[in-house]
Parts: C-alpha cells; sequence; structure tokens
C-alpha cells in the first residue's frame, strides 16, 4: 500500500469507530490485532486478536453517548506505520469509577500508532 491507501484505511477505521460502527472497525483489522491503550505511560488495557478487540470495542460503545476522533495531523515515520495525531471528544453515557459521570464530558489530546501488515491493521497504540 503506498501512504495514500495507507492514510485512506486509517480514515475509514476511524470513522467507523466515530459511527459506533464495530464491523466496520474489523474489516479494517488482521485477525492477529494487537490493541493497547496507553496512558501516563502505562499500559492500562491491551487486547490480542480481532476476537478479543470486537468484545472490547462492543463493551466501549455501551460508554459514550458520543465519541469522536479528529485527525490533526498524520506522519509515517516508518514503512507500513503510520502515527496519527489525535484530538479525543466523548461524553459518557455511563458513571465510571473514577468518579465522572453520566452526561459528562471528556477531552484528550494524543497519539495513535497504527502498524499494518499487508492492507490490514495489526497493531495499534492509543497513547495519551
Amino acid at each position: 500500500m503506498d501512504r495514500k491507501e495507507q492514510q485512506a484505511l486509517i480514515e475509514s477505521y476511524i470513522h467507523a469507530y466515530n459511527t459506533f460502527d464495530v464491523e466496520g472497525m474489523l474489516l479494517h483489522l488482521h485477525d492477529e490485532v494487537i490493541f493497547r491503550n496507553i496512558s501516563n505511560g502505562e499500559v492500562n488495557l491491551e487486547t490480542r486478536g480481532k476476537t478479543a478487540f470486537a468484545e472490547q470495542a462492543q463493551l466501549a460503545v455501551g460508554y459514550f453517548l458520543e465519541r469522536k476522533q479528529t485527525i490533526v495531523g498524520i506522519q509515517f515515520p516508518e514503512d507500513q506505520v503510520v502515527e496519527v495525531a489525535i484530538d479525543y471528544q466523548g461524553v459518557l453515557a455511563v458513571d465510571f469509577p473514577n468518579g465522572m459521570k453520566r452526561g459528562d464530558r471528556i477531552e484528550l489530546k494524543g497519539t495513535s500508532l497504527f502498524r499494518l501488515s499487508g492492507d490490514h491493521i495489526i497493531e495499534i497504540e492509543d497513547i495519551s
């Protein structure tokens, strides 16, 4: 895949994420995909394989009334690696153990690192 195709793949994945389309997200993933959420330098969530990713993605759908990742920058630091600067906004659908309540708004800036294998995403790291 060239960079234009890689960018289109990532944009399609993010569009599916923003519209709560789990099946659309899965379409772009390798069967052995690894997902990591990293906050303050620590991995707080990791899944391995498309099935585990799907289960977690479906759970996450229920956590938000709305959510949106906006691409603010995109780089290609290595072959088959796409680094995306993200602005994230969401509105909680449930109360969280950390004290955040239903209806609270979340706003974050972060980076998503996508590693590709052929025309599929094989690894995603969401870093905030």
